[in-house]
């Protein structure tokens, strides 16, 4: 299914999802929102990352799975493929010889410092070469198409600062401007929170310079999540384990502890979020009436794009369609930049 866009002379928007399971509210609000909404603005490529998912799923079958999934839901919620390049990762090899080129420039010191590399293994996820070089491979994803603008969450902010260090490495050390140096846009949503509260090792919960305690982002990882698509029984399921305190429905609550609150903080203007705060701190509202507001906002939100979803679903040729057609766009400019990367380092 052939698409084609104008995207002279507009902004490069370049942003990737992993497909290491079944989205929710936080890659929504974290990311997935936004990179809908940047279709306004500039020339977006937007991929799914299954080269950077072997890192962590071995099982394939389920990448396969999660990867159909990624690209139903992106599309059911409004990405345009007619106005986006909308691809899979691993149909673009021409990065993974980028990466290749980067990595000769790249000293180690920088890769020892990743965030992600030590959060991962502080978490005792055993380390392999794939999950060290990992910033490099996004680099290449950055760069490869001349990104000027890369949508992130705060937490991937030094990503986009290693993507600059290698650029500028490879463009000074070869004495030609191969790279676009790219710059990050930060998510309005900076952190969602999950069903549950951070703890230490011992289980009591850990609670900032305020008392208040400190909500565990939304994370696969952390089986904390609420799924978008989630309906019916399962989401009043997956609402109903959210963590509250035990506190008789007639007496007040205290929205600013609560994480059912701050998730509808995510739906709500702040008009309406005042008139929330005021029902928890007047009493007899409970938790109950809480949870059923949130499970309210969410069919309110997603509910106009559950049927496009499960079209979609039922659909995996025209998903394959569109990705294929993106891939094909993608690697037209992929190439582009590897075959100048070539030039530069004497491979021609």
């Amino acid at each position: 299914m052939a698409v084609n866009a104008d995207t002279t002379k507009r902004t490069r928007i370049l942003s990737g999802v992993q497909p290491t399971g079944i989205l929710h509210l936080g890659n929504y609000f974290g990311a997935i929102k936004q990179h809908i909404e940047l279709q306004e603005e500039g020339d977006g490529y937007y991929f799914i990352a299954n080269y950077h998912a072997l890192t962590s799923l071995k099982d394939p079958e389920t990448l396969r799975k999660n990867t159909r999934d990624v690209a139903a839901t992106y599309l059911a919620l409004g990405l345009d493929p007619h106005r986006s390049v909308f691809f899979r990762q691993s149909d673009v090899p021409e990065v993974c010889e980028l990466t290749w080129l980067l990595l000769t420039v790249t000293g180690m010191g920088l890769l020892e410092r990743a965030h992600s590399y030590k959060d991962k293994t502080a978490k005792g996820i055993k380390p392999n070469a794939g999950l060290f070089t990992y910033p490099v491979l996004m680099a290449s994803d950055i760069l490869a198409y001349q990104s000027k603008l890369v949508p992130v969450g705060r937490d991937q902010e030094q990503h986009v600062e290693m993507a600059q260090d290698m650029a500028a490495s490879f463009n000074h050390m070869y004495g030609e401007e191969v790279f676009t140096r790219p710059e990050p846009r930060f998510t309005q949503t900076p952190r969602v929170p999950g069903t549950d509260w951070e703890r230490d090792e011992d289980g009591n919960f850990l609670r900032d310079e305020d008392g208040h305690r400190i909500p565990q982002k939304m994370s696969k990882s952390y089986n904390n999540t609420l799924e978008i698509f989630a309906e019916g029984k399962a989401l009043k399921k997956a609402i109903g384990r959210i963590t509250t305190d035990s506190i008789p429905l007639d007496d007040p609550m205290s929205p600013d502890d609560c994480l059912v609150f701050e998730l509808c903080s995510l739906f709500m203007t702040e008009e309406e979020l005042e008139d929330l705060r005021a029902k928890y701190e007047a009493g007899g509202f409970g938790y109950g009436g809480a949870k059923k507001t949130l499970i309210a906002r969410i069919d309110d939100t997603f509910g106009p794009f559950r049927e496009r979803k499960r079209e979609l679903d039922r659909s995996p040729d025209t998903l394959e369609d569109i990705l294929q057609d993106g891939a094909r766009r993608a690697r037209a400019e992929a190439r582009k930049t590897l075959d100048h990367a070539r030039q530069a380092c004497g491979l021609v």
